[in-house]
């Protein structure tokens, strides 16, 4: 495969780049399932709309100022080139952290159950990641190293593993899992919990192929924050169990 041109049309004059444009499809995708299943975890819909306003532009400035902070050199002294994020470079963790942080405030003031928020959200937050990887093949990005697979793709002047072929592959068999799951879970947390294992789990592998990685000295540092997100959520997930058997 080879990277088509990654702008996907043009508006007055503006190129729109196909990664914004799947980036967005993946949000939209994503609140549109939230607030049809709201109300199967006592969630009014209305307020999965209070949580999109705050959440589209949190999600976004969080990736962003995530993979700027790791990536420092490349940015320093260069306002512009912090802000504009048409040519990528955005790292999903960063917009994950800042995500959960205005999902804790919506729920305080709306006095929401967030392990109930959690288990909605966090399978469509599969499908949105399952989208918008596509955007790194537009922008020719978020590759791995040489290899002679049928389905290399090419970039660099060479064929390369497609990386975020594999996480997309992996989110939405995960995203389709979790919506299953969904109906069977066994207490509440159980969704949420399990995509933080399963996700950490794919990035810590896929991570390894990665040949544009942020770095923490040595450490490659989406491996070291998914061993720590499985390590936690697998507690969270035993204690949460555990709490349910109890009750």
């Amino acid at each position: 495969m080879r990277a088509p041109d990654p702008v996907a049309f043009t508006l007055f004059g503006m190129d729109i780049m196909w990664y914004g444009v799947l980036i967005g499809t993946g949000f939209v995708l994503a609140i549109i399932l939230c607030y049809k299943r709201a109300p199967k975890h006592g969630i009014q819909s209305d307020h999965i709309l209070d949580f999109a306003i705050f959440l589209i532009p949190a999600s976004i400035i969080g990736a962003r100022a995530y993979y700027v902070l790791f990536s420092w050199e490349n940015y320093a002294g260069d306002l512009w080139k912090i802000l504009n994020i048409r040519n990528g470079g955005l790292a999903i963790h960063g917009g994950i952290i800042a995500g959960f942080i205005v999902g804790l405030l919506v729920c305080k003031y709306h006095k929401i159950d967030m392990l109930e928020l959690a288990d909605l959200v966090f399978p469509t937050v599969a499908l949105a990641q399952a989208i918008g990887r596509w955007g790194n093949f537009f922008n020719s990005e978020a590759h791995g190293g040489p290899t002679d697979l049928p389905w290399a793709v090419w970039a660099d002047g060479q064929y390369v593993h497609p990386t975020f072929l594999y996480e997309s592959l992996w989110c939405f068999a995960l995203f389709w899992f979790l919506l299953w799951l969904d109906k069977h879970r066994a207490f509440p947390g159980q969704i949420a919990c399990l995509y933080g294992m399963l996700y950490s789990l794919e990035r810590g592998l896929v991570e390894q192929l990665r040949t544009d990685s942020l770095m923490i000295g040595s450490f490659k540092q989406a491996q070291v924050l998914s061993f720590f997100v499985f390590v936690l959520c697998l507690a969270l997930y035993i204690i949460l169990r555990n709490k349910r058997k109890r009750s």
